[in-house]
């Protein structure tokens, strides 16, 4: 099969990517929430040695191509769709700007053969970004600015027709409504049991599921996760214990590798940091299995 995916650390082993194009380097900062550190002139080789980094771990990754409908966000394929065990659900952006994107997939998963089996629908939102697989049948879905109630209402009933469970936690404020705060930028999963967590910002109740479920929390140094525009957190593991993140966070790198994590980092100041999504968001995992 060339899709199915129910955890956020098995290995990963097919990976929708999209290319920065005109809309992403020819972007209006101000108008899309991005920070001095953007730079068009380099987020075409910083994307590729991303790339370079996931094809180095035995991913497969398929490129994302075709019309992007002016959306300069649309380099982030994490968030316009979801895949399940089943296939595909279709998102519905919460950012304004990002309305449309999930036709973006809708194109690339027909011309994939990758079922869609529902989407996002009326005036609910949702991102994936604001998805964790906690285990294979269970994931945690925070309510924010990106994802509203109706749309984690959408996605519950959804996923639990593939038997499921679907719980939201609420998100907190943070600085508000204009910047990017998913669920994953405060937890990200880097072993099978094992997480990198915000710890000041994380809900209360998610934590002690997570705990119940005999999950290991590395805290992530707070003053990081401010400086880097809460990036430093975003960590894509590309099978249990090996993981992706930004380089210069030494702090959290160095609570990673004591935790065992094996880790391989790339420069994204201009694409990730200026742009508002790490490693993870760069990705659109299609296949995980051991």
């Amino acid at each position: 099969m060339s899709f199915g995916v129910s955890s956020m650390t098995a290995p990963l082993r097919r990976v929708a990517a999209r290319r920065p194009g005109p809309s992403l380097t020819g972007a209006d900062p101000s108008k899309w929430h991005y920070g001095p550190q953007f730079d068009p002139a380099l987020v075409t080789a910083q994307h590729d040695a991303f790339t370079d980094c996931l094809s180095n771990a035995g991913c497969n990754v398929v490129w994302m191509d075709g019309d992007d409908r002016g959306i300069a966000d649309a380099v982030f394929t994490y968030d316009a769709s979801l895949i399940t065990p089943q296939g595909a659900i279709l998102m519905s952006p919460g950012k304004a700007l990002r309305r449309g994107e999930q036709e973006v997939h809708r194109a690339f998963y027909e011309s994939q053969g990758i079922p869609i089996v529902g989407e996002v629908v009326g005036e609910a939102r949702a991102e994936a970004g604001d998805t964790l697989w906690l285990d294979t049948n269970l994931m945690a879905i925070g309510r924010g600015f990106r994802t509203n109630e109706e749309g984690i209402e959408q996605i519950s009933t959804l996923l639990n027709a593939q038997g499921i469970d679907a719980r939201s936690f609420d998100l907190p404020f943070y600085q508000g409504q204009d910047a990017c705060l998913h669920l994953m930028s405060l937890i990200s999963l880097v072993d099978t049991r094992t997480a990198l967590v915000v710890l000041e910002l994380v809900p209360v109740a998610l934590r002690a599921l997570m705990l119940d479920l005999g999950y290991h929390l590395i805290p992530a140094a707070f003053d990081e996760f401010q400086s880097t525009g809460t990036l430093s957190t975003n960590v894509l593991a590309t099978s249990p214990g090996h993981c992706i993140m930004l380089d210069g966070i030494p702090k959290t790198r160095a609570a990673l590798e004591e935790a065992g994590i094996v880790v391989t980092t790339f420069a994204g100041d201009a694409l990730c940091i200026g742009c508002e999504g790490g490693p993870t968001c760069l990705t659109r995992p299609l296949l995980r299995h051991n």
